[in-house]
């Protein structure tokens, strides 16, 4: 079998462009009409069109971007069947991950958990793009500290392709502190060391911020 050789500089870049335009995203710079065509990013971004055209390709497989018939790419918007499928997915994989952390209830664990909890949540910024982001580094650490790469994998996959569905489905009339619920509650459940009372319990949770998605699907008019 014959295989080219790989140039790790560009996949670098590639991987560089991706985080980029993943970071626009985010920061609410990439709106529902707006197109990213590689030929304008790769002029803007001073590089060639290859590394570009890998990210996009990615950004698209991901489910944040999908093609514009009008040429480039747009982002993806979210039915309210595919935020309850992406949310399923969350049970799945955040339910196992926290069976395993009651099931070990280790101390050390359960305090950095909490540490991060209370790191997270003492934003300033009250803005869709905050509140996400701290409720991702919340959920991940949960993942992250069952020391399972392949949940932690799947994890990071589901949380992309939900990007642009926060940025654009949750307006200003939902009370965005909802979404945290109440993640502290969750550790005192890990602690009792019961991994089917820890399951139910965040799988409560997620139902919680799907309710609080469609809530804010229904007010934009997207439901």
């Amino acid at each position: 079998m014959a295989l080219k050789s790989i140039k790790a500089e560009r996949r670098r870049l590639a991987d560089e462009v991706y985080q980029q335009i993943l970071g626009a995203i985010l920061n609410n710079e990439v709106g529902r009409n707006d197109r990213l065509v590689q030929e304008k990013l790769a002029a803007e971004l001073q590089i060639s069109r290859t590394p570009v055209r890998e990210a996009l390709l990615r950004l698209e497989q991901d489910g944040i971007l999908v093609t514009s018939p009008r040429g480039g790419f747009v982002l993806h918007d979210m039915s309210v069947g595919e935020v309850e499928e992406l949310y399923q997915a969350r049970a799945a994989i955040e339910g196992q991950a926290i069976r395993i952390l009651a099931k070990r209830n280790d101390p050390r664990i359960n305090a950095d958990l909490r540490a991060t909890i209370e790191k997270e949540e003492n934003i300033t910024s009250k803005t869709v793009a905050a509140y996400f982001e701290a409720n991702r580094n919340i959920h991940r650490r949960m993942v992250e500290l069952c020391d399972n790469r392949y949940l932690l994998e799947m994890f990071d996959n589901i949380w992309n392709r939900a990007i642009s569905f926060h940025l654009f489905a949750t307006i200003e009339k939902v009370d965005l502190s909802k979404s945290f619920g109440d993640h502290m509650q969750l550790v005192d459940i890990i602690e009792t060391g019961d991994p089917r009372v820890a399951e139910d319990a965040i799988i409560d949770h997620i139902q919680e911020g799907l309710e609080l998605q469609i809530e804010a699907l229904g007010q934009n008019g997207t439901a």
